[in-house]
């Protein structure tokens, strides 16, 4: 069986076509500058990298560059349409219309329209992509599969925020999360690795990257997550603030002369690590600045670290407890001093990193970082969310 995932943005679209008996991508790749002067296709596959730049008007443009690809004769890996058994489509926020992976029919796609102001930059993207698939693929099974979907094992009074109750059930403003494809496909390794069964372990989940989560997994559902509404709260990110007071915003566009639409922008684009530091949003330029003896990169830093801790520490309360950390995601597995920096003064909850393995380069594998007597163990996971995408695609089709 053959999966292709789709990951559509508004001006670009990524994909992989993943062959279901090994789990093991056969082609990938993507297209940048749809609807833009210049478009271009990465296609990788074979071993090798195959670029073809034309203009991609539309996204059925550039679904139909791909598929052609797909079956060319010396990039191609299948022979023709055919072999592709369906198509899983990453969508971001799933609102309370869809508590799971679902299948792509008419009202489906109606519900997706309904919800589309939950995701702005990131929903109608993904319409776009499944509509472009449905006109080049007619009659090919296709299933929607959202980010949100992990995190809707959350109860009430972890996912609720403190509104008047008829407004929450009204429009729906609640603790929606983000990155659930990676933290179940994270967790669910934790327990493969350990050769644990996933219901008795407590798991806190760490994807950091320049967009950032940490999720509590207890028993192998997501009781809390850091991200909220949209993806702004929780931790400060690479160019997102996280949480922050709302008045303060209130305050700030006052000050500032921003609308509202405006202070949103800048809190989403121009704060986190990059604002405090004036540096960048990227950890190793701001790792490079540290050293140079950058005060402001080191304080940037210093803050990431500290809210990453707080969360593990707060979960581990949520939780009743801690077997596992996992880091993963750009940051998480690329990072050591944000992982010292986040595991050092959990002691007191047995968590102890062993600085050599810490040291170790990130080579795509599972890598355990516990010192030989810490009670939880800390480890590396290189997260796999396309893999997620297929798995449920395939489960369902």
């Amino acid at each position: 069986m053959k999966i292709l995932v789709i990951n559509a943005g508004s001006s670009s679209l990524k994909y992989q076509l993943i062959n279901m008996e090994t789990e093991e991508a056969i082609a990938k790749g993507g297209c940048e500058r749809i609807g833009i002067a210049g478009g271009k296709l990465t296609h990788k596959a074979h071993g090798e990298t195959f670029v073809v730049e034309q203009d991609l008007p539309t996204h059925t443009d550039a679904i139909s560059l791909v598929l052609k690809m797909l079956v060319d004769q010396k990039a191609g890996v299948i022979s023709s349409m055919d072999e592709i058994d369906a198509v899983g489509h990453r969508v971001v926020a799933s609102g309370e219309a869809f508590k799971k992976t679902t299948l792509v029919d008419e009202r489906a796609m109606e519900l997706m329209e309904e919800i589309k102001d939950l995701a702005p930059l990131h929903n109608p993207a993904a319409i776009l992509g499944v509509n472009a698939c449905r006109a080049v693929m007619p009659g090919k099974k296709m299933a929607l599969v959202f980010d949100t979907s992990f995190h809707q094992t959350m109860p009430d009074h972890a996912k609720l925020y403190a509104i008047d109750y008829e407004d929450y059930k009204k429009y729906q403003v609640r603790r929606y999360g983000a990155h659930g494809t990676s933290h179940k496909f994270v967790a669910g390794e934790a327990a493969r690795y350990l050769k644990r069964d996933i219901k008795e372990l407590k798991i806190v989940t760490c994807h950091l990257g320049n967009g950032s989560s940490i999720s509590a997994v207890k028993g192998g559902v997501c009781i809390d997550t850091s991200m909220g509404f949209t993806p702004l709260a929780g931790v400060p990110m690479g160019t997102r603030s996280g949480d922050i007071d709302v008045a303060a915003i209130d305050y700030l566009c006052e000050k500032k002369g921003m609308t509202m639409q405006e202070g949103l922008t800048y809190l989403n684009k121009k704060c986190g690590v990059l604002g405090v530091s004036g540096v960048s949003s990227d950890f190793r330029d701001l790792e490079a600045a540290k050293a140079a003896g950058n005060g402001r990169a080191a304080l940037a830093l210093d803050m990431f670290n500290y809210s990453c801790k707080k969360y593990v520490g707060a979960y581990s309360a949520a939780m009743g407890g801690l077997d596992v950390i996992v880091f993963t995601a750009g940051i998480g597995e690329n990072t050591p001093a944000v992982r010292k920096a986040v595991t050092d003064g959990l002691e007191y909850l047995g968590v102890k990193l062993d600085d050599e393995k810490n040291a170790l380069k990130n080579d795509g594998t599972i890598h355990d970082l516990s010192a030989q007597d810490s009670k939880v163990k800390i480890l590396v996971i290189p997260t796999n969310e396309e893999l997620v995408i297929a798995r449920e695609t395939a489960a369902l089709c």
